[in-house]
């Protein structure tokens, strides 16, 4: 009786524990794990109004007029003509972007080679400025009333990359403010989600100026559509110097003033990152820059630059080239684009054994040309790498196992004498030359490589859309028959049956309740991270049982016992 209820004493710790890891994502300002609601308000697209950097003047409203001289009244008779606004629609051959002449900014991509979870043929959308999301790049000037994002520009190139042809250029063109006219020039490459951007900025006053360039990306802060709650990746603002490397900067520090990260640098980008795609503004290494995150508004948050461009001549201009960066996070190609973007790619605090495993997984792929076999490919190498440390750790259980049953009496015999019982299992140990960890410690060798592994397979998008065989078209989407989740559960339970019980009671009742419990999760999980899991304990127990074959042990269930 005392057992039963020991056992409902655990369950119930067990529940507490998920409540207060429930409550731990709600206080840091993510999504609740276990049991998502709609906390997060959706932003607005009117927002994005607001949304000018440290330093700015409120934006200037469309028709305005642009005195010659900086301070100075407008002539009359010299309004410029404002441009009627416009959303300009261009793609390539992998993106669909959707320009706003107000300030030329990006206000939609959409990946053509990556569609929606589950939505065959609906092209997934990054950057969006609706109703329910605002994800934008923007860019302008600030120091004088100049140009910024909220300004009238005119556009001017084609909108579709031509049959044969390389690049798509693109121009936008403000009206002047300020006596400074501000021209921004993208270059769409074939086959490349980083786009050339150079800011030209055209003093036509007749004075000296000194305007500053801004570049930043603009996100509410929502967690991606249809995003896990059985497992959390990082969304938000990172920014990336030589100096500090890799920071990434939580919308909550953001929230409380807490944000931590290299101001000022002459090198790296800031990005916003999400599970699986990032975007990212680039200067060129050697660029001075002050690095910025701040809360716009509600729920809407903003990570950029901003470059002083010194003193413009009157009728002289400026020039600064920028890389916008929209897309996948392909470890190959962001490496690609600039040092150390590729660390957007999430591995947690393990990257430095995630990377060489991503290495082998991608050479086995190579090979394989199937991303589930590989998996099961790299597992197999892992487990046969570590051979010998699970052949300790098998034979020590083996062991245990072989002397459980004199445990068991012994226990039964001197239960009401904790002490002796003690001393007495102590001496069965020595005298068998049984080390009661000997099983545990080679294994917890491995679970740093494993953790790591788990990470490569989370954070790679060469999962997403990936099929496998038969039923599994998707290893990023769960399994939608559960049938390797089934096998999984039924392959940790049969470990557990297959390993030496425990000689206290209730231990060896938890020896079975974990990996129930743990089970669970795994039915919403990727249908990659299962398969792992499962090659993992297929393997584990095929190793299990030939060692003990080895050792005489005969291979033996240990049912569990709740009701005694």
């Amino acid at each position: 009786m005392n057992d039963i209820r020991r056992t409902i004493l655990w369950v119930i710790f067990g529940f507490s524990l998920i409540m207060l890891w429930d409550q731990w994502q709600i206080h840091n300002g993510r999504q609740p794990t276990f049991f998502p609601s709609s906390r997060h308000a959706a932003a607005t697209a009117s927002a994005p109004a607001s949304a000018v950097p440290p330093g700015a003047s409120a934006p200037v409203v469309a028709g305005a007029a642009a005195s010659a001289v900086p301070g100075g009244a407008a002539p009359a008779g010299s309004v410029t003509p404002v441009p009627t606004r416009e959303r300009i629609e261009v793609s390539t051959d992998v993106l669909r972007l959707v320009f706003d002449t107000e300030g030329g900014s990006v206000i939609k991509s959409e990946f053509l080679h990556y569609d929606v979870a589950g939505q065959k043929g609906e092209p997934l959308v990054l950057l969006d400025d609706s109703t329910s999301r605002v994800y934008m790049a923007q860019s302008g000037l600030i120091g004088g009333g100049f140009p910024t994002h909220k300004t009238p520009m005119q556009f001017s190139g084609e909108r579709k990359l031509a049959d044969g042809a390389d690049q798509l250029v693109l121009k936008f063109e403000s009206v002047p403010m300020g006596g400074v006219k501000l021209v921004k020039t993208y270059t769409l490459k074939r086959g490349s989600y980083a786009i050339g951007v150079r800011e030209d900025v055209v003093n036509e006053s007749g004075a000296p100026v000194s305007p500053q360039l801004y570049v930043q990306l603009v996100r509410d802060g929502n967690k991606p559509p249809g995003e896990s709650s059985f497992y959390s990746t990082f969304t938000g603002p990172a920014v990336y110097t030589d100096e500090k490397k890799y920071q990434k900067v939580a919308f909550t520090d953001i929230d409380k003033n807490k944000a931590e990260f290299v101001k000022s640098a002459s090198s790296g980008y800031v990005a916003m990152v999400q599970h699986y795609f990032a975007s990212a503004w680039v200067l060129p290494a050697g660029t001075e820059r002050e690095n910025f995150a701040r809360k716009v508004s509600d729920n809407l948050y903003s990570v950029g630059m901003i470059v002083s461009l010194g003193s413009i001549a009157a009728g002289s201009s400026k020039s600064v080239e920028a890389t916008l960066f929209i897309g996948p996070q392909r470890e190959k190609m962001l490496e690609g684009v600039t040092p150390g973007l590729e660390l957007v790619k999430d591995y947690g605090i393990l990257a430095i054994l995630s990377k060489p495993l991503y290495w082998l997984l991608d050479k086995l792929h190579g090979v394989l040309g199937n991303w589930g076999w590989s998996i099961v490919a790299l597992v197999l190498l892992l487990k046969i790498a570590f051979f010998w440390l699970n052949a300790k750790a098998y034979g020590s259980m083996a062991r245990m196992k072989a002397i459980n049953p004199r445990i068991m009496e012994m226990r039964e015999r001197l239960k009401d004498n904790p002490q002796q019982m003690q001393q007495e299992m102590m001496r069965i140990y020595r005298e068998e030359k049984v080390n009661p960890l000997g099983g545990c410690l080679p294994i917890m060798v491995q679970i740093p490589v494993f953790i790591a592994l788990y990470w490569v397979l989370l954070s790679s998008v060469e999962m997403r859309g990936a099929p496998w065989i038969l039923w599994i078209h998707d290893l990023s989407a769960k399994d939608p028959y559960f049938i390797l989740p089934v096998i999984m559960t039924a392959s940790s339970l049969l470990q557990t049956a297959l390993n030496p019980a425990p000689p206290d009671p209730m231990q060896a009742k938890m020896m079975w309740i974990m990996p129930l419990m743990f089970s669970v999760m795994f039915f919403f999980f990727p249908a990659g991270l299962v398969l792992y899991w499962v090659t993992n304990n297929l393997l584990s127990i095929a190793q299990q049982a030939l060692i003990n074959h080895r050792m005489g042990v005969p291979v033996k269930i240990t049912l569990p016992k709740f009701g005694s």
